[in-house]
Protein backbone atom coordinates (compact mmCIF):
# COMPACT_ATOMS: atom_id res chain seq x y z
CA UNK A 1 0.00 0.00 0.00
CA UNK A 2 1.23 3.11 -0.82
CA UNK A 3 1.92 5.60 2.62
CA UNK A 4 -0.46 8.19 3.18
CA UNK A 5 0.65 11.98 2.83
CA UNK A 6 1.50 13.27 5.84
CA UNK A 7 -1.51 15.28 7.08
CA UNK A 8 -0.08 16.15 10.74
CA UNK A 9 -1.04 17.97 13.57
CA UNK A 10 2.83 18.35 14.74
CA UNK A 11 4.51 20.54 12.10
CA UNK A 12 1.72 23.39 12.62
CA UNK A 13 4.40 26.31 13.64
CA UNK A 14 6.10 25.16 10.32
CA UNK A 15 2.90 25.74 8.36
CA UNK A 16 1.97 29.38 9.98
CA UNK A 17 4.94 30.52 8.88
CA UNK A 18 4.73 29.74 5.28
CA UNK A 19 1.49 30.95 4.90
CA UNK A 20 2.39 34.65 5.03
CA UNK A 21 4.94 34.26 2.46
CA UNK A 22 2.95 32.74 -0.54
CA UNK A 23 -0.37 34.59 -2.58
CA UNK A 24 -2.72 32.09 -2.86
CA UNK A 25 -5.04 31.75 -6.59
CA UNK A 26 -7.83 30.51 -3.97
CA UNK A 27 -8.03 30.68 -0.25
CA UNK A 28 -11.36 28.37 1.10
CA UNK A 29 -12.77 29.10 4.32
CA UNK A 30 -14.44 26.58 6.23
CA UNK A 31 -13.19 22.53 6.46
CA UNK A 32 -16.90 21.21 6.25
CA UNK A 33 -17.71 18.80 3.06
CA UNK A 34 -18.46 21.99 0.63
CA UNK A 35 -15.29 23.18 1.46
CA UNK A 36 -13.62 20.35 1.36
CA UNK A 37 -15.02 19.64 -2.12
CA UNK A 38 -13.87 23.31 -3.55
CA UNK A 39 -10.10 22.60 -2.37
CA UNK A 40 -10.40 19.30 -3.96
CA UNK A 41 -11.98 20.56 -7.39
CA UNK A 42 -9.83 23.48 -7.35
CA UNK A 43 -6.26 22.18 -6.60
CA UNK A 44 -7.05 19.65 -9.09
CA UNK A 45 -7.98 22.25 -11.73
CA UNK A 46 -4.30 23.62 -11.05
CA UNK A 47 -4.92 26.75 -8.64
CA UNK A 48 -2.66 26.91 -5.40
CA UNK A 49 -5.57 26.65 -2.27
CA UNK A 50 -5.47 27.40 1.13
CA UNK A 51 -8.38 25.96 3.25
CA UNK A 52 -8.67 27.25 6.71
CA UNK A 53 -11.34 26.59 9.14
CA UNK A 54 -12.05 27.64 12.56
CA UNK A 55 -12.78 24.62 14.13
CA UNK A 56 -11.77 21.28 13.61
CA UNK A 57 -12.75 19.63 10.31
CA UNK A 58 -16.25 18.83 10.08
CA UNK A 59 -17.04 20.22 13.06
CA UNK A 60 -19.87 22.06 11.87
CA UNK A 61 -22.79 20.82 9.85
CA UNK A 62 -20.52 17.94 8.28
CA UNK A 63 -20.78 15.73 11.28
CA UNK A 64 -24.35 16.50 11.74
CA UNK A 65 -25.98 15.28 9.10
CA UNK A 66 -27.83 11.20 8.80
CA UNK A 67 -25.42 10.35 7.61
CA UNK A 68 -26.28 9.18 3.89
CA UNK A 69 -25.56 9.86 0.60
CA UNK A 70 -29.06 9.73 -0.51
CA UNK A 71 -31.30 11.54 -3.37
CA UNK A 72 -33.45 12.83 -1.60
CA UNK A 73 -36.55 10.70 -2.47
CA UNK A 74 -39.12 13.56 -0.25
CA UNK A 75 -38.13 15.84 -2.53
CA UNK A 76 -40.75 14.21 -4.93
CA UNK A 77 -43.15 15.63 -2.66
CA UNK A 78 -42.17 19.41 -3.28
CA UNK A 79 -41.76 18.39 -7.35
CA UNK A 80 -37.78 19.14 -7.16
CA UNK A 81 -36.85 17.12 -9.56
CA UNK A 82 -33.76 19.04 -10.78
CA UNK A 83 -32.34 18.58 -7.18
CA UNK A 84 -33.90 14.60 -6.72
CA UNK A 85 -31.94 14.37 -10.23
CA UNK A 86 -28.56 15.80 -9.29
CA UNK A 87 -28.28 14.20 -5.88
CA UNK A 88 -29.20 11.18 -7.33
CA UNK A 89 -26.50 10.87 -9.74
CA UNK A 90 -24.21 11.84 -7.75
CA UNK A 91 -24.47 9.05 -5.54
CA UNK A 92 -23.11 6.02 -8.00
CA UNK A 93 -20.60 8.69 -9.08
CA UNK A 94 -19.00 9.30 -5.05
CA UNK A 95 -19.70 5.32 -4.28
CA UNK A 96 -17.36 4.56 -7.21
CA UNK A 97 -14.87 7.61 -6.06
CA UNK A 98 -15.00 5.87 -2.06
CA UNK A 99 -16.91 2.36 -2.07
CA UNK A 100 -15.66 1.96 1.31
CA UNK A 101 -16.64 5.13 2.73
CA UNK A 102 -19.86 5.54 0.59
CA UNK A 103 -21.94 1.85 1.57
CA UNK A 104 -25.54 0.30 -0.38
CA UNK A 105 -27.56 0.69 2.19
CA UNK A 106 -31.53 -0.99 1.16
CA UNK A 107 -34.26 1.26 2.25
CA UNK A 108 -37.53 0.43 3.28
CA UNK A 109 -40.78 2.75 2.83
CA UNK A 110 -43.65 1.20 5.02
CA UNK A 111 -46.78 2.14 3.24
CA UNK A 112 -49.06 2.45 6.55
CA UNK A 113 -53.05 2.68 6.62
CA UNK A 114 -53.81 6.64 7.20
CA UNK A 115 -50.03 7.19 6.28
CA UNK A 116 -49.31 10.01 3.62
CA UNK A 117 -47.61 7.50 1.12
CA UNK A 118 -50.30 5.60 -0.50
CA UNK A 119 -49.28 2.11 -2.61
CA UNK A 120 -50.13 3.54 -6.57
CA UNK A 121 -48.67 6.74 -5.78
CA UNK A 122 -45.04 4.95 -3.91
CA UNK A 123 -44.88 2.89 -7.17
CA UNK A 124 -45.11 5.90 -9.42
CA UNK A 125 -42.84 8.06 -7.20
CA UNK A 126 -40.16 5.41 -6.58
CA UNK A 127 -40.05 4.94 -10.27
CA UNK A 128 -39.32 8.55 -11.06
CA UNK A 129 -36.38 7.86 -8.62
CA UNK A 130 -35.04 5.61 -10.52
CA UNK A 131 -35.39 7.01 -13.65
CA UNK A 132 -33.85 10.48 -11.95
CA UNK A 133 -31.21 9.19 -10.36
CA UNK A 134 -30.31 6.61 -13.09
CA UNK A 135 -30.38 3.57 -10.47
CA UNK A 136 -29.38 0.49 -12.25
CA UNK A 137 -29.81 -3.71 -11.94
CA UNK A 138 -30.36 -4.81 -8.16
CA UNK A 139 -30.55 -1.25 -6.96
CA UNK A 140 -33.87 -0.67 -8.59
CA UNK A 141 -37.21 -0.22 -6.73
CA UNK A 142 -39.25 -3.48 -5.51
CA UNK A 143 -42.96 -3.17 -4.45
CA UNK A 144 -43.77 -5.04 -1.69
CA UNK A 145 -46.59 -6.78 -0.41
CA UNK A 146 -47.52 -6.90 3.52
CA UNK A 147 -45.78 -10.84 3.94
CA UNK A 148 -43.02 -9.59 2.17
CA UNK A 149 -42.09 -6.40 3.86
CA UNK A 150 -42.66 -8.23 7.58
CA UNK A 151 -39.97 -10.68 6.77
CA UNK A 152 -37.90 -7.34 5.90
CA UNK A 153 -38.88 -5.99 9.17
CA UNK A 154 -40.82 -7.91 11.51
CA UNK A 155 -41.33 -4.81 13.80
CA UNK A 156 -43.07 -2.68 11.42
CA UNK A 157 -47.31 -2.68 12.60
CA UNK A 158 -48.72 -5.46 11.44
CA UNK A 159 -52.39 -4.58 12.06
CA UNK A 160 -52.01 -1.55 9.78
CA UNK A 161 -49.19 -2.51 7.28
CA UNK A 162 -49.99 -2.58 3.70
CA UNK A 163 -46.91 -2.82 2.12
CA UNK A 164 -43.41 -0.83 1.29
CA UNK A 165 -41.70 0.16 -1.54
CA UNK A 166 -37.77 -0.76 -0.93
CA UNK A 167 -34.98 0.83 -3.03
CA UNK A 168 -31.33 1.80 -2.55
CA UNK A 169 -29.54 4.42 -0.76
CA UNK A 170 -25.88 4.72 -0.04
CA UNK A 171 -24.41 5.16 3.90
CA UNK A 172 -21.42 7.23 4.82
CA UNK A 173 -19.43 8.68 7.62
CA UNK A 174 -20.19 12.55 6.61
CA UNK A 175 -17.08 14.07 8.86
CA UNK A 176 -14.69 10.54 7.53
CA UNK A 177 -15.68 12.11 3.94
CA UNK A 178 -14.89 15.10 4.50
CA UNK A 179 -11.32 14.11 6.23
CA UNK A 180 -10.15 12.10 3.00
CA UNK A 181 -11.28 14.78 1.03
CA UNK A 182 -8.55 17.19 2.58
CA UNK A 183 -6.34 14.36 2.36
CA UNK A 184 -6.65 13.51 -1.66
CA UNK A 185 -6.16 17.70 -1.98
CA UNK A 186 -2.76 17.41 -0.34
CA UNK A 187 -1.63 15.76 -3.47
CA UNK A 188 -2.50 18.70 -5.93
CA UNK A 189 -0.58 20.97 -3.18
CA UNK A 190 -3.21 21.98 -0.83
CA UNK A 191 -2.53 23.45 2.57
CA UNK A 192 -4.94 22.70 5.03
CA UNK A 193 -5.67 23.79 8.72
CA UNK A 194 -8.14 23.52 11.31
CA UNK A 195 -8.39 25.61 14.48
CA UNK A 196 -7.53 29.02 12.39
CA UNK A 197 -10.23 31.45 12.70
CA UNK A 198 -10.89 34.44 10.17
CA UNK A 199 -10.93 37.84 11.44
CA UNK A 200 -10.97 40.27 8.54
CA UNK A 201 -10.64 40.86 5.34
CA UNK A 202 -7.55 42.86 3.64
CA UNK A 203 -8.47 44.57 -0.13
CA UNK A 204 -7.15 46.06 -2.78
CA UNK A 205 -7.03 49.90 -4.14
CA UNK A 206 -10.46 49.11 -6.40
CA UNK A 207 -12.26 47.56 -3.25
CA UNK A 208 -11.52 44.11 -4.05
CA UNK A 209 -10.40 41.42 -1.48
CA UNK A 210 -7.31 40.32 -2.02
CA UNK A 211 -6.25 38.81 1.16
CA UNK A 212 -7.06 37.70 5.08
CA UNK A 213 -5.78 37.91 8.27
CA UNK A 214 -7.08 34.48 10.42
CA UNK A 215 -6.00 33.82 14.56
CA UNK A 216 -4.32 30.48 15.55
CA UNK A 217 -6.75 29.73 18.10
CA UNK A 218 -3.97 26.51 19.06
CA UNK A 219 -1.56 30.02 19.81
CA UNK A 220 -3.15 33.23 19.77
CA UNK A 221 -0.80 33.55 16.32
CA UNK A 222 -2.30 36.17 13.60
CA UNK A 223 -1.55 35.39 10.32
CA UNK A 224 -2.09 37.84 7.64
CA UNK A 225 -2.71 35.95 4.13
CA UNK A 226 -2.41 37.11 0.60
CA UNK A 227 -5.00 35.69 -1.99
CA UNK A 228 -6.45 36.61 -6.58
CA UNK A 229 -9.94 34.78 -4.87
CA UNK A 230 -11.60 33.69 -1.25
CA UNK A 231 -14.42 31.36 -1.33
CA UNK A 232 -16.72 31.71 1.82
CA UNK A 233 -17.99 27.96 2.37
CA UNK A 234 -18.47 28.63 5.87
CA UNK A 235 -22.15 27.22 6.39
CA UNK A 236 -23.91 28.64 9.10
CA UNK A 237 -21.23 30.80 9.75
CA UNK A 238 -21.96 31.96 5.79
CA UNK A 239 -23.55 35.35 7.15
CA UNK A 240 -21.41 36.53 9.55
CA UNK A 241 -18.22 36.25 7.02
CA UNK A 242 -20.94 38.54 4.48
CA UNK A 243 -20.75 40.72 7.62
CA UNK A 244 -17.24 41.04 7.94
CA UNK A 245 -17.09 42.08 4.28
CA UNK A 246 -19.80 44.56 5.15
CA UNK A 247 -22.02 42.59 2.33
CA UNK A 248 -24.74 41.01 4.15
CA UNK A 249 -27.80 42.34 2.08
CA UNK A 250 -30.31 40.38 0.24
CA UNK A 251 -30.88 36.87 0.26
CA UNK A 252 -29.91 35.42 4.02
CA UNK A 253 -29.60 32.27 5.41
CA UNK A 254 -32.19 30.21 7.54
CA UNK A 255 -30.71 28.05 9.84
CA UNK A 256 -32.95 25.21 11.14
CA UNK A 257 -31.69 22.10 13.36
CA UNK A 258 -31.93 18.53 12.65
CA UNK A 259 -31.69 16.04 15.72
CA UNK A 260 -30.78 12.20 16.06
CA UNK A 261 -30.78 10.05 18.79
CA UNK A 262 -28.72 6.80 19.11
CA UNK A 263 -29.65 3.65 21.05
CA UNK A 264 -28.34 0.17 21.65
CA UNK A 265 -29.92 -2.17 18.98
CA UNK A 266 -31.11 -4.41 21.48
CA UNK A 267 -33.43 -1.41 22.22
CA UNK A 268 -34.27 -0.56 18.85
CA UNK A 269 -33.18 -4.05 16.61
CA UNK A 270 -34.20 -3.51 13.43
CA UNK A 271 -33.06 -5.28 10.70
CA UNK A 272 -32.51 -2.92 8.33
CA UNK A 273 -32.84 0.69 7.49
CA UNK A 274 -35.86 2.42 7.46
CA UNK A 275 -37.79 5.34 5.94
CA UNK A 276 -40.95 6.17 7.86
CA UNK A 277 -43.50 9.01 8.15
CA UNK A 278 -45.18 10.42 11.23
CA UNK A 279 -48.74 11.73 11.58
CA UNK A 280 -47.28 15.38 11.10
CA UNK A 281 -46.03 14.48 8.04
CA UNK A 282 -42.10 14.47 8.23
CA UNK A 283 -40.52 11.96 7.63
CA UNK A 284 -37.50 9.95 9.78
CA UNK A 285 -34.83 7.40 9.44
CA UNK A 286 -33.96 4.54 11.72
CA UNK A 287 -31.18 2.96 10.53
CA UNK A 288 -28.63 0.04 11.91
CA UNK A 289 -25.38 0.46 12.30
CA UNK A 290 -23.07 -2.21 14.11
CA UNK A 291 -24.39 -2.25 17.64
CA UNK A 292 -26.68 0.94 17.67
CA UNK A 293 -29.59 2.22 15.59
CA UNK A 294 -29.83 5.69 15.29
CA UNK A 295 -33.24 7.58 14.56
CA UNK A 296 -33.50 11.51 12.89
CA UNK A 297 -34.07 13.51 12.16
CA UNK A 298 -36.09 16.71 13.02
CA UNK A 299 -36.46 20.00 11.22
CA UNK A 300 -36.89 23.17 13.53
CA UNK A 301 -36.36 26.87 13.47
CA UNK A 302 -33.09 27.82 15.27
CA UNK A 303 -31.71 31.50 16.19
CA UNK A 304 -29.35 30.15 18.92
CA UNK A 305 -26.00 29.79 19.72
CA UNK A 306 -24.23 28.06 16.40
CA UNK A 307 -21.70 27.24 18.92
CA UNK A 308 -23.65 25.21 21.23
CA UNK A 309 -26.24 23.13 19.33
CA UNK A 310 -27.87 21.03 21.35
CA UNK A 311 -30.72 18.33 21.63
CA UNK A 312 -33.50 19.52 24.04
CA UNK A 313 -35.72 17.51 25.77
CA UNK A 314 -38.86 18.47 22.86
CA UNK A 315 -36.30 17.00 19.73
CA UNK A 316 -35.84 14.00 22.09
CA UNK A 317 -39.47 12.98 22.95
CA UNK A 318 -40.88 14.04 19.08
CA UNK A 319 -38.16 11.33 17.95
CA UNK A 320 -39.02 9.05 20.60
CA UNK A 321 -43.06 9.23 19.66
CA UNK A 322 -42.13 8.44 16.11
CA UNK A 323 -40.00 5.40 16.75
CA UNK A 324 -43.21 3.85 19.30
CA UNK A 325 -46.06 4.66 16.90
CA UNK A 326 -44.18 2.81 13.63
CA UNK A 327 -43.22 -0.13 15.77
CA UNK A 328 -45.50 -0.81 18.67
CA UNK A 329 -43.57 -3.78 20.00
CA UNK A 330 -41.19 -0.87 20.71
CA UNK A 331 -41.44 0.89 23.72
CA UNK A 332 -38.34 3.33 23.91
CA UNK A 333 -37.83 5.88 26.88
CA UNK A 334 -35.39 8.98 27.34
CA UNK A 335 -33.30 6.81 29.65
CA UNK A 336 -32.89 4.41 26.19
CA UNK A 337 -31.07 6.79 24.53
CA UNK A 338 -27.26 6.55 24.20
CA UNK A 339 -26.16 9.33 22.49
CA UNK A 340 -27.46 12.10 20.50
CA UNK A 341 -26.45 14.85 17.59
CA UNK A 342 -28.08 18.04 16.89
CA UNK A 343 -26.48 20.27 13.83
CA UNK A 344 -27.67 22.92 11.36
CA UNK A 345 -28.65 23.06 8.04
CA UNK A 346 -27.48 26.50 6.45
CA UNK A 347 -30.70 27.30 4.19
CA UNK A 348 -31.34 29.84 2.11
CA UNK A 349 -34.31 31.96 3.60
CA UNK A 350 -37.43 31.87 1.87
CA UNK A 351 -40.38 34.82 3.37
CA UNK A 352 -43.61 32.38 4.53
CA UNK A 353 -41.98 28.90 3.76
CA UNK A 354 -41.68 26.57 6.97
CA UNK A 355 -38.07 24.80 7.93
CA UNK A 356 -39.39 21.65 6.03
CA UNK A 357 -40.45 23.40 2.94
CA UNK A 358 -37.23 25.04 2.79
CA UNK A 359 -35.33 24.03 -0.56
CA UNK A 360 -32.21 21.77 -0.01
CA UNK A 361 -30.49 23.78 -3.00
CA UNK A 362 -27.45 25.47 -2.72
CA UNK A 363 -27.07 28.92 -4.09
CA UNK A 364 -23.85 31.33 -4.77
CA UNK A 365 -23.48 35.03 -3.71
CA UNK A 366 -21.04 37.09 -5.47
CA UNK A 367 -20.62 40.49 -3.19
CA UNK A 368 -19.22 43.97 -4.69
CA UNK A 369 -15.60 42.88 -3.17
CA UNK A 370 -16.05 39.67 -4.92
CA UNK A 371 -16.10 37.80 -2.10
CA UNK A 372 -17.86 34.21 -3.18
CA UNK A 373 -19.95 32.56 -1.22
CA UNK A 374 -21.86 29.22 -1.29
CA UNK A 375 -24.84 28.23 1.21
CA UNK A 376 -27.68 25.37 0.84
CA UNK A 377 -26.96 22.06 -0.28
CA UNK A 378 -27.15 18.54 0.55
CA UNK A 379 -24.37 16.64 1.84
CA UNK A 380 -24.63 14.49 -1.25
CA UNK A 381 -24.70 16.66 -3.94
CA UNK A 382 -20.98 18.30 -2.43
CA UNK A 383 -19.29 17.73 -5.66
CA UNK A 384 -21.70 19.16 -7.62
CA UNK A 385 -21.42 22.84 -5.37
CA UNK A 386 -17.95 22.72 -5.39
CA UNK A 387 -18.03 22.65 -9.00
CA UNK A 388 -20.07 25.59 -9.42
CA UNK A 389 -18.30 27.56 -6.64
CA UNK A 390 -14.95 26.89 -8.57
CA UNK A 391 -17.03 27.49 -12.28
CA UNK A 392 -17.65 31.09 -10.25
CA UNK A 393 -13.98 31.58 -9.99
CA UNK A 394 -13.14 30.64 -13.20
CA UNK A 395 -15.17 33.29 -14.52
CA UNK A 396 -13.85 36.25 -12.37
CA UNK A 397 -10.61 35.54 -13.69
CA UNK A 398 -11.62 35.47 -17.32
CA UNK A 399 -13.28 39.04 -16.67
CA UNK A 400 -9.80 40.05 -15.28
CA UNK A 401 -8.04 39.25 -18.33
CA UNK A 402 -6.67 35.39 -17.45
CA UNK A 403 -7.44 32.49 -18.90
CA UNK A 404 -10.24 29.72 -17.79
CA UNK A 405 -9.86 27.04 -15.60
CA UNK A 406 -10.17 23.50 -17.12
CA UNK A 407 -13.72 22.09 -16.55
CA UNK A 408 -13.92 19.91 -13.73
CA UNK A 409 -12.54 16.48 -13.29
CA UNK A 410 -13.21 15.45 -9.26
CA UNK A 411 -15.68 12.54 -10.53
CA UNK A 412 -12.84 11.21 -12.05
CA UNK A 413 -10.38 11.46 -8.55
CA UNK A 414 -10.18 8.24 -6.46
CA UNK A 415 -10.62 9.70 -2.75
CA UNK A 416 -7.79 8.58 0.03
CA UNK A 417 -8.81 5.11 1.19
CA UNK A 418 -10.34 3.81 -2.09
CA UNK A 419 -7.83 1.09 -3.75
CA UNK A 420 -11.13 -1.23 -4.59
CA UNK A 421 -12.07 -2.08 -7.96
CA UNK A 422 -15.98 -2.20 -6.33
CA UNK A 423 -18.48 -2.89 -2.69
CA UNK A 424 -17.19 -6.90 -3.50
CA UNK A 425 -13.80 -5.70 -2.94
CA UNK A 426 -13.91 -4.07 0.14
CA UNK A 427 -16.08 -6.88 1.64
CA UNK A 428 -12.91 -8.92 0.67
CA UNK A 429 -10.73 -6.90 2.76
CA UNK A 430 -12.82 -6.86 5.67
CA UNK A 431 -12.47 -9.99 5.91
CA UNK A 432 -8.79 -10.16 5.99
CA UNK A 433 -8.99 -7.59 8.42
CA UNK A 434 -11.03 -9.79 10.76
CA UNK A 435 -8.49 -11.96 10.56
CA UNK A 436 -5.86 -9.72 11.24
CA UNK A 437 -7.73 -8.88 14.58
CA UNK A 438 -8.55 -12.23 15.52
CA UNK A 439 -5.60 -13.47 16.84
CA UNK A 440 -5.76 -10.41 19.59
CA UNK A 441 -9.38 -11.18 20.34
CA UNK A 442 -10.88 -8.01 18.40
CA UNK A 443 -14.81 -8.94 17.50
CA UNK A 444 -15.14 -8.85 13.33
CA UNK A 445 -17.66 -5.86 13.67
CA UNK A 446 -14.36 -4.00 14.43
CA UNK A 447 -12.61 -4.85 11.24
CA UNK A 448 -15.76 -4.00 9.10
CA UNK A 449 -15.44 -0.52 11.49
CA UNK A 450 -11.95 0.34 10.55
CA UNK A 451 -12.28 -0.36 6.54
CA UNK A 452 -15.50 1.52 6.42
CA UNK A 453 -13.27 4.30 8.32
CA UNK A 454 -9.97 4.38 6.43
CA UNK A 455 -10.26 2.10 3.69
CA UNK A 456 -7.04 0.55 2.52
CA UNK A 457 -5.07 2.67 5.31
CA UNK A 458 -6.56 -0.08 8.05
CA UNK A 459 -3.38 -2.11 6.76
CA UNK A 460 -0.95 1.45 8.24
CA UNK A 461 -3.25 1.24 11.68
CA UNK A 462 -2.66 -2.56 11.68
CA UNK A 463 0.94 -2.56 11.22
CA UNK A 464 0.75 -0.43 14.13
CA UNK A 465 -1.08 -2.16 16.35
CA UNK A 466 0.46 -5.73 15.71
CA UNK A 467 3.53 -4.08 16.71
CA UNK A 468 2.63 -3.61 20.51
CA UNK A 469 3.43 -6.30 22.86
CA UNK A 470 1.97 -5.66 25.62
CA UNK A 471 -1.44 -4.16 26.72
CA UNK A 472 -5.51 -4.26 26.46
CA UNK A 473 -6.25 -5.26 22.88
CA UNK A 474 -8.77 -3.07 22.72
CA UNK A 475 -6.90 0.23 24.12
CA UNK A 476 -3.96 -0.98 21.74
CA UNK A 477 -6.35 -0.37 18.92
CA UNK A 478 -7.42 3.17 19.81
CA UNK A 479 -3.82 3.88 20.07
CA UNK A 480 -3.19 2.89 16.54
CA UNK A 481 -5.87 4.69 14.98
CA UNK A 482 -5.13 8.47 17.65
CA UNK A 483 -1.31 8.06 16.27
CA UNK A 484 -2.70 7.57 12.64
CA UNK A 485 -4.55 10.44 13.10
CA UNK A 486 -2.28 12.58 14.45
CA UNK A 487 0.38 11.81 11.94
CA UNK A 488 -2.21 12.02 9.20
CA UNK A 489 -5.21 13.25 9.76
CA UNK A 490 -4.36 16.43 11.62
CA UNK A 491 -5.94 15.63 15.04
CA UNK A 492 -5.06 18.39 17.65
CA UNK A 493 -6.52 16.96 20.90
CA UNK A 494 -8.62 14.07 21.87
CA UNK A 495 -11.78 15.38 20.96
CA UNK A 496 -11.18 15.74 17.10
CA UNK A 497 -10.42 11.50 17.45
CA UNK A 498 -13.39 10.62 19.48
CA UNK A 499 -15.41 12.73 18.03
CA UNK A 500 -14.88 13.78 14.03
CA UNK A 501 -12.22 10.77 13.16
CA UNK A 502 -13.78 7.91 14.76
CA UNK A 503 -17.67 8.66 15.64
CA UNK A 504 -16.88 6.69 19.01
CA UNK A 505 -19.03 9.38 20.68
CA UNK A 506 -22.05 8.47 19.11
CA UNK A 507 -21.29 4.89 17.81
CA UNK A 508 -19.19 3.27 20.63
CA UNK A 509 -20.11 6.25 23.21
CA UNK A 510 -18.29 3.32 26.10
CA UNK A 511 -14.87 3.38 24.45
CA UNK A 512 -14.84 6.66 24.52
CA UNK A 513 -15.62 6.99 28.32
CA UNK A 514 -13.18 4.19 29.05
CA UNK A 515 -10.13 5.12 26.80
CA UNK A 516 -10.52 8.94 27.13
CA UNK A 517 -7.44 9.81 29.65
CA UNK A 518 -5.33 7.44 28.33
CA UNK A 519 -5.89 9.01 25.07
CA UNK A 520 -5.51 12.55 26.51
CA UNK A 521 -2.14 11.39 27.86
CA UNK A 522 -0.82 9.91 24.42
CA UNK A 523 -2.01 12.50 22.57
CA UNK A 524 -0.59 15.23 24.67
CA UNK A 525 2.77 13.43 24.89
CA UNK A 526 2.61 13.42 20.88
CA UNK A 527 1.77 16.74 20.16
CA UNK A 528 3.98 18.57 23.03
CA UNK A 529 0.61 19.63 25.18
CA UNK A 530 1.39 20.68 29.04
CA UNK A 531 -0.39 18.82 31.81
CA UNK A 532 -2.80 21.64 32.59
CA UNK A 533 -3.73 20.98 28.57
CA UNK A 534 -4.16 17.68 29.19
CA UNK A 535 -6.44 17.85 32.20
CA UNK A 536 -8.44 20.78 30.69
CA UNK A 537 -9.09 17.88 27.57
CA UNK A 538 -10.60 15.26 29.79
CA UNK A 539 -12.58 17.96 31.33
CA UNK A 540 -13.91 18.73 27.77
CA UNK A 541 -14.53 15.25 27.26
CA UNK A 542 -16.51 14.88 30.28
CA UNK A 543 -18.70 17.52 29.06
CA UNK A 544 -19.24 15.63 25.82
CA UNK A 545 -20.05 12.57 27.11
CA UNK A 546 -23.01 14.44 29.75
CA UNK A 547 -24.27 16.43 26.69
CA UNK A 548 -24.53 13.97 24.32
CA UNK A 549 -25.76 10.87 26.96
CA UNK A 550 -27.09 12.20 30.43
CA UNK A 551 -30.85 12.92 29.56
CA UNK A 552 -32.61 13.61 32.92
CA UNK A 553 -35.60 16.08 32.35
CA UNK A 554 -34.47 18.57 34.78
CA UNK A 555 -30.97 19.08 33.02
CA UNK A 556 -32.75 19.52 29.82
CA UNK A 557 -33.42 23.02 27.72
CA UNK A 558 -36.77 23.24 26.89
Amino acid sequence: MKKPIAFSGTDRQNQLTNLGAETYDLIVIGGGITGAGIALDASSRGLKTLLLEKGDFASGTSSKSTKLIHGGLRYLKQFDFWLVKEVGSERAIVHKLAPHLVIPEKMLLPLIEGGSYGKWLTSIGLKVYDILAQVEGDDKRRMLEKKEALKKEPLLPKKRLKGAGFYAEYRTDDARLTIELLKTSLQYGVTALNYMRVESFSYDKDGQVNGLSAKDLLSDTVVDCKAKNIINAAGPWVDELRGVDKSRRGKRLHLTKGVHLVFPHEKLPVEQSVYFDVPDGRMIFAIPRGGITYVGTTDTNYDGDKNEVRTDLADAIYLISAVNNMFPDIELGLEDIQSSWAGLRPLIHEEGKSASELSRKDEIFVSHSGLVSIAGGKLTGYRKMAERAVNRVSRRMEDAGGKALQPSKTDQIAICGNDFKNFKAVKKYIDQVAERLEPAGIPPLEARRLVTTYGIQTDSILDAFEGYSDGDASWNLVRAELEFGIAYEQVQNPMDFFIRRTGRLYFNIESMRAHKEAAAKLCGKILGAKKSEVDSWIQEMDRELHHHSAFDLEEFRV
